[in-house]
């Protein structure tokens, strides 16, 4: 009987207390049970895959946060300094159009691009806490070959006595602005007179006050400059028609924005005067735009926000979102490190300007006029400021071959002629000129004319002499010449250059104070056709 008395299953022990420094593991039966203890990897695959997505999902909220924010900064920007007549499209509809195109990467073409050429008119004025607020101080051409994708700057100075267009006067080139504002045509007529000077097609324009420059400025946090002499004005103009005093050693600086704008106004203390002002804010612009495109502005996002609420507040151009965006595509593409940089001057031997007043009331204004009379120097320059050594060529040519000159004139038109003289002789090199004054030239004619007794043989001479004075050639004279008489060619003194040429030049090299005229020039009949 006890040998049919079945023993009660046994079941297995207790799992023992765990000892202190070892895990405790669960209760498990023991065909599963570990036959050791074995820590639990440190970093499994599935966790560091887990850390790996959630720092590229960081980094991608954040690239798409800044992308987004650029996007909104930048057309926010330039729908603020676009004019207000060009603006077609809602807010959301032109980001959704930036978004997109950014995608898309479709070619746009820029006025001027598909000619070869792109003139872009930069123009500072004071601003509303300024004497003179709507004056553009700075009038400069900004040229971008887009084929070298090379760039020029061409300066024009304030004080050039330019036309006013579609009237029968003339006024200072920094006044033209204003004058458009008071008509109700904007920026129109400043436009139109700076291409007659030029002889360049204007694509595209952008006005900068003193305030968003300064502000530019400090938020790329300042700029460095090479100072090429020491400055020291008592009465350098400032805001709400007050004075103050300006200095700065030569030398490196960096410069925050109310120095950098002191330093491109500057003219009182300066030899060069406007001329020296001009050269000055080229070498700024360079320096803004090395600041401008370097990588620590760029990952810098409260400057870049600073800038674009700088530009929003203190710029006006023509140029569409469209345009704007087809325009910093092409600017990744450009030389900007061997820029051209010209600046049209007077007082100097070589340079195109004069110096000259004109009478205002009881005030002699001070003026620039152009030593042949007529633009056609300044456009030449203009046209070949990417061949400037062509230029140069040109004028060698000339020199070789040793031209001589008979200019013909009236008593009454001997300081013209005496102008024509020392034109020939120092800037084209001529090797002999030549002056007949005739009393019997009774009938002067209207168009001055050159006849060429060189049979050709001096083409250079000849087309330069054309250009330079805007003369018509003829086949023959008028009058006779002594037999002596062997000159290459034979200049009759007309009307137009006796008007043209007559102004008085002012040699003594003042400067003038910016006092003389704090607000806009009034427009004057103009003496002659320039």
């Amino acid at each position: 009987m006890d040998s049919l008395h079945k023993s009660p299953p046994q079941r297995p022990p207790a799992p023992a207390e765990p000892q202190a420094g070892y895990p405790a593991y669960p209760y498990l039966p023991p065909e599963t049970a570990p036959d050791a203890v074995t820590p639990a990897p440190q970093g499994s695959p599935r966790r560091l895959q887990s850390i790996i997505l959630g720092i590229c999902g960081i980094a991608l909220f954040l690239l798409i946060a800044a992308v987004g924010f650029f996007l909104y900064k930048g057309l926010s920007a330039g729908r603020s300094i676009q004019l207000d007549n060009i603006r077609s499209t809602s807010f959301f509809a032109d980001m959704k159009h930036l978004a997109t195109s950014l995608i898309q990467d479709k070619k746009r073409f820029l006025r001027g691009e598909k000619e070869g050429r792109i003139n872009i008119l930069l123009l500072g004025r004071a601003g509303e806490r300024y004497p003179g607020r709507n004056l553009t101080d700075t009038v400069m051409v900004m040229s971008i070959d887009t084929q070298s994708r090379k760039i020029a700057l061409l300066s024009l100075p304030r004080d050039l006595y330019a036309p006013v267009p579609d009237t029968v006067f003339s006024t200072k080139l920094n006044s033209l602005y204003q004058y458009g504002l008071s008509n109700q045509v904007g920026i129109d007529p400043l436009r139109a007179s700076v291409e007659t000077i030029t002889g360049q097609k204007i694509d595209y324009f952008f006005i900068l006050d003193f305030d968003g420059f300064e502000k530019a400025i400090d938020a790329l946090g300042g700029i460095s400059v090479d100072v090429p002499r020491d400055f020291y004005d008592a009465r350098y103009p400032g805001k709400n028609y007050s004075y103050e005093t300006f200095e700065i050693k030569k030398g490196w600086h960096a410069l925050d924005g109310a120095t950098a704008l002191k330093y491109v106004r500057e003219r009182h203390n300066d030899p060069e005067g406007d001329f020296g002002r001009a050269k000055r804010q080229q070498q700024v612009i360079q320096s803004i735009k090395d600041k401008a495109f370097s990588l620590g502005t760029f990952l810098n996002i409260f400057a870049v926000n600073d800038l674009f609420d700088a530009l929003g507040e203190s710029v006006k151009t023509d140029m569409s979102l469209d345009a704007m965006e087809g325009f910093l595509r092409l600017a990744k593409t450009l030389d900007t490190e061997n820029i051209t940089s010209i600046v049209i001057d007077a007082w100097q031997k070589e340079s195109l300007l004069r110096v000259s007043h004109i009478q205002v009331g009881p005030i002699a204004a001070f003026i620039l006029v152009p030593r042949t009379g007529n633009w056609n120097e300044i456009r030449d320059v203009s046209e070949n400021i990417f061949r400037l050594d062509e230029l140069k060529a040109r004028h060698n040519r000339i020199a070789s071959e040793q031209s001589t000159l008979t200019i013909i004139a009236l008593p009454a038109d001997a300081l013209v002629a005496q102008k024509m003289k020392r034109l020939a002789i120092e800037e084209m090199e001529f090797s002999a000129v030549s002056l007949i004054p005739l009393s019997v030239l009774e009938n002067r004619p209207e168009k001055s004319m050159l006849v060429d007794r060189s049979s050709l043989e001096k083409p250079f001479s000849l087309d330069e002499l054309l250009k330079k004075f805007a003369l018509t050639k003829a086949d023959r004279l008028a009058v006779p010449l002594p037999a002596a008489d062997t000159s290459d060619f034979v200049i009759v003194i007309g009307a137009d250059l006796a008007d043209t040429l007559s102004f008085d030049e002012d040699t003594s090299g003042i400067i003038p104070d910016d006092s003389a005229f704090p607000e806009a020039l009034p427009p004057q009949p103009r003496s002659g056709k320039k």
